[in-house]
């Protein structure tokens, strides 16, 4: 029960965004350690009792250690200040091990009174985590209000797809990279190199264009699905947290689903973060790193937190540039691709430097509103611009026909926000919003494709347009709108597309 303890309560306290599916082998690989564990302490002392307790204690110990280090992060002796020195804490829980086997070893006392007090403690705190599940998943199973495939209708082509002739398509989405006005407002850079890269490459540059929700689950189920979200939140309500319908609608999604009848070859990058980190649906899923998000939080709680600059900054690293560079070899493979590829970055944790150097020591808090300040976040996204130009470089150098390629961000950062830590707050300023929903949005779309584009249109439209012009549809497009909701009420919508200034439209 210790062992499998850090798991359960960590997927209990995110079970809105991560699938069970995804905590089944972490504690499998959990069991089997401690079941090695036992055995190997079990032929040494050959008593079930200390046996049992030293191998909790290890794993107590292995399991707090990163919490702890957390809470003591800014206490002070004296001159000493402990945050950020692991050499104290590692000693101090040496020294709790060491003292607590040694009485266990030698102790004469019957530790059957001990045993039964740990088997309880063990058993209260995988039952309170259950609980937590358990009365989510019942009030998301019995609260949910109508027919979940409700906003999912199929898209038909009005002839049979051939697939000689068709464009490739690449999806790109940078996560949190700023629209081009809120970098000169906010971060005071002007972005007009990356700006005159795309243009000379013949992009089209929606300028005044904004996210239709701030936050990634629900801005790509709307751009990947050409919906609003407005019958999910009338399926889950306003209060849930459950993720699942939006997660189906990025995996499953419309787009894909189309382009996949008419003969494409749908190509899913893993991004190593929730709806995207994995497709079942794609025929070719392509894996660029070894850690999903879930692993590097609960690795960051344990005592290998000294190594996360390991398992989440060299990590985090790989996974983008192998995504770059396995993009950039995708035009290699026969056939029409829809090509999706979520990159976490320049949202954080930031990892390059501005000529994308690696950088060590910075913030490697996974989540953007513990982790936004300026110049880190700036150099990262400088840095990925560049990445972003030898990419289309090498699409464009390789494809045989001219394909179609959207860099898109699905929202933006949140540094102006003040409580970073808590639901953003139910009053957002006007530079809240203009910083939250200003985004890049850059199209290549040959033969003529970007004269059905405007300045400001949004995500929600990409495919409608490019279905319009390419595949003969007849989508009509929908009002460009966006919606604020706070992390914890994801589904109360309030439109803000109205707020004054929503974006402040940059000097091309």
């Amino acid at each position: 029960m210790f062992a499998i303890f850090p798991v359960v309560f960590l997927f209990s306290e995110n079970i809105a965004e991560v699938p069970f599916s995804e905590i089944l082998t972490l504690l499998l690989i959990a069991l089997g350690l401690t079941l090695l564990l036992f055995l190997a302490f079990g032929l040494l002392f050959r008593n079930n009792q200390k046996t049992g307790i030293l191998v909790s204690l290890i794993l107590i110990l292995f399991s707090t250690y990163g919490r702890a280090f957390d809470g003591v992060e800014k206490w002070r002796i004296g001159s000493m200040v402990l945050g950020g020195r692991h050499g104290y804490l590692l000693s101090a829980w040496g020294l709790l091990f060491i003292l607590g086997a040694y009485f266990t070893v030698k102790t004469r006392i019957r530790l059957r009174n001990l045993t039964k007090i740990m088997n309880v403690a063990a058993a209260s705190l995988i039952a309170i985590s259950l609980l937590n599940i358990g009365t989510y998943e019942f009030k998301e199973k019995f609260f949910w209000r109508g027919d979940v495939s409700v906003g999912n209708k199929e898209l038909h082509a009005p002839e049979p797809g051939k697939t000689a002739g068709l464009r490739d398509i690449y999806y790109i989405i940078l996560d949190e990279y700023a629209g081009f006005g809120t970098l000169k407002e906010v971060y005071g850079y002007d972005n007009r190199e990356f700006a005159g890269y795309l243009v000379k490459k013949g992009f089209y540059i929606a300028y005044n264009s904004r996210s239709n929700y701030g936050m990634t689950f629900l801005s790509l189920a709307s751009s990947l699905n050409m919906e609003y979200l407005d019958p999910v939140a009338g399926i889950v309500g306003v209060d849930s947290l459950d993720r699942r319908i939006p997660s189906d609608m990025i995996q499953n999604s419309k787009v894909s689903k189309f382009l996949r009848s008419k003969g494409y070859k749908f190509i899913n990058f893993r991004s190593g973060w929730g709806a995207t980190g994995r497709n079942a649906y794609a025929d070719l899923d392509v894996e660029c790193g070894k850690l999903d998000e879930f692993q590097k939080v609960l690795i960051q709680t344990t005592i290998l937190r000294p190594l996360e600059q390991y398992f989440v900054e060299n990590e985090s690293r790989t996974r983008i540039l192998r995504t770059f560079s396995k993009l950039a070899e995708v035009h290699k493979i026969k056939g029409p691709k829809f090509v999706f590829a979520h990159i976490v970055c320049p949202h954080g944790p930031f990892v390059f430097g501005v000529n994308g150097e690696p950088v060590s020591g910075t913030e490697l808090a996974i989540l953007s509103y513990m982790s936004v300040s300026e110049k880190p976040y700036l150099d990262q996204l400088i840095a990925i611009s560049k990445k972003a130009e030898i990419l289309v470089d090498d699409i464009l150098a390789g494809s045989e026909t001219p394909p179609i390629i959207i860099v898109q961000s699905d929202h933006g950062p949140d540094s102006t926000f003040t409580d970073h830590a808590g639901d953003w707050g139910e009053h957002p300023t006007g530079k809240n919003i203009r910083e939250r929903f200003g985004i890049l949005n850059a199209y290549y779309l040959p033969s003529g494709g970007k004269d059905l584009l405007y300045d400001s249109i949004t995500p929600v439209n990409t495919f409608r347009a490019i279905f319009n012009r390419y595949f003969n549809m007849a989508e009509k497009l929908l009002p460009d709108r966006s919606f604020y909701s706070t992390y914890t009420r994801p589904y109360k919508f309030t439109d803000v597309s109205a707020t004054p200034r929503l974006l402040s439209v940059p000097n091309r």
